[in-house]
């Protein structure tokens, strides 16, 4: 029955944005493991890669970090490599592999000119006999994934760039024509925002995307003439909010907030370079701290110091034409620096104001979304359902971190940009809509799930699904689904219902 109405939607609905293809996905081996009994064992026998010993920080007295708190130049880079090493859990020799995928034989680095000892694939051997049996191992191994299907070459985990996982072009006639639109739109005295809005739904162009992105959230008004007044008064506002409550981060009231902050301010987006910068860290350390003592229903939450990276990204991204992952804060302008950090506090600011339920006291929100997404599941895919049941696996498990960071663990920066062009285009996007982006993502790794026969394997799915190659392709298919699933159900409330 499920099926004929999703035919049969389409077939009503032409101008709906468009489903998913077929697609060929990568392959689960599944691999038989002993089955944790229970939760608690399971997440005793595993490790998170965003979790960072909180032992260092136990000496930590509430007093501001220096600029040495994040090595810089070359000791930055070598503190960074060390930090990507023991996150993803993988020897030297192994890192190099995951994070760039072969492109041809002739790529590799291997060196063999016979030498007493040399260095092979990131790790000395003894002699040249070692390097061959290495370099032959390397190289069937490379010959092995050649034979898989190609994907675009993504060079860093997290890139934030915007770029089409197809390869495509960065500026089509279409893409061109649509960033006319906007201008168009936004230079009028008066912006009509539902306008705004249904042109960002399907994405909006990197050149505009800042100051659509302030129209959108409510920071900045409509009409255009008022815009650089009220630019200048919030900003002024949020610096005299520094100056009123920062030195009170050592008060014994608010030193448990701050040392929390502090603690989290290194994890957000570890494989970033940009978000371990002295001065990125520190411009972090304010929007939450200053954010948690002027809301003190919920204060800070775990999960909230994600939630400024793709706004401080935007803004950023206005002052640098080159990729903005490893660019250095510091060698812009005071001024600007300062903007973008008020601009990206007011921003956040307003998505929380949207979702705080999210994160007072038991986290209701996120326990009602939860709640939602399973009995949303539960009708639009019996099996994945069944499957879960079957092997005692709970929704909450993996669907409270989806909720409490809005997927964005779960996609690179460049996709949850893209998703939060649409998500404030659409109506209550971060509190509602959500649901069913949630539902359509899980749904998308339906044939993956299915295949794994065992609680922990589910899990360890579930918790690293492999996203890294997605781009604006592949989010533009998700939201498209959400819509879809959105549409059926959000004004149908007996859907939910056996």
């Amino acid at each position: 029955m499920a099926t004929d109405n999703r035919i049969n939607f389409w077939r009503r609905n032409t101008k709906v944005p468009g489903r998913y293809p077929k697609d060929t996905k990568p392959k689960f081996n599944n691999v038989k493991s002993k089955k944790a009994c229970s939760f608690h064992e399971f997440a005793c026998s595993t490790n998170d890669a965003w979790d960072i010993d909180d032992e260092e920080d136990e000496n930590f007295c509430g007093t501001p970090f220096s600029a040495s708190f994040t090595p810089s130049g070359q000791d930055f880079t070598s503190a960074h490599n060390q930090q990507l090493r023991h996150q993803t859990g993988e020897t030297e020799h192994v890192l190099p592999h995951i994070l760039t995928p072969p492109r041809d034989e002739g790529h590799n680095s291997l060196r063999d000119d016979g030498s007493e000892c040399e260095r092979v694939n990131g790790k000395f051997v003894k002699s040249s006999s070692d390097a061959d049996l290495n370099t032959t191992s390397v190289r069937s191994s490379l010959q092995k994934q050649q034979s898989l299907p190609v994907r675009p070459i993504i060079p860093l985990v997290a890139r934030i760039s915007d770029q089409n996982a197809s390869g495509a072009p960065p500026m089509t006639v279409r893409e061109k024509s649509r960033l006319d639109k906007f201008k168009q739109l936004l230079a009028s005295p008066n912006t009509d925002l539902e306008e705004l809005r249904k042109h960002s739904w399907s994405g909006i162009p990197r050149e505009v995307r800042p100051i659509t992105w302030r129209l959108l959230s409510g920071y900045l008004p409509a009409n255009k003439e008022r815009r650089e007044l009220v630019l200048k008064r919030k900003r002024e506002e949020y610096f005299g909010f520094i100056e009123q409550y920062y030195h009170s981060r050592t008060d014994e009231h608010y030193k448990d907030t701050y040392r929390q902050i502090h603690i989290d301010i290194p994890r957000t987006n570890p494989l970033i370079p940009l978000f371990q910068q002295p001065a990125v860290q520190e411009v972090f350390e304010r929007i939450l701290f200053i954010w948690a003592i002027r809301h003190p229903a919920s204060g800070y939450v775990q999960g909230i110091n994600d939630l400024v990276t793709p706004f401080f990204v935007v803004f950023l991204s206005e002052f640098v034409t080159e990729d903005v992952e490893n660019f250095d804060v510091a060698a812009l302008p005071l001024e600007t620096q300062r903007n973008i950090e008020a601009d990206s506090f007011w921003c956040m600011s307003k998505l929380l104001d949207g979702i705080q339920d999210n994160y007072t006291f038991a986290q209701p929100g996120i326990q009602n979304k939860v709640k939602a997404l399973e009995e949303l599941v539960s009708r639009i895919d019996v099996d994945i359902h069944n499957h879960f049941k079957k092997y005692e696996v709970e929704y909450l498990q993996f669907a409270f971190r989806w909720m409490n960071n809005l997927l964005m663990r779960e996609l690179p920066l460049r996709c949850t940009i893209r998703l939060w062009d649409t998500y404030q285009a659409e109506a209550e996007g971060f509190s509602h809509f959500h649901l069913y982006v949630c539902a359509a993502f899980l749904i998308e790794w339906r044939k993956e799930i299915l295949c794994m026969a065992d609680f922990q394997s589910l899990l360890m799915l579930l918790q690293n699904l492999p996203t890294i190659h997605w781009g604006n392709e592949e989010v533009g298919l998700l939201l498209a689904e959400a819509y879809r699933l959105k549409y059926m159900f959000a004004d149908a409330p007996n859907h939910y219902k056996r």
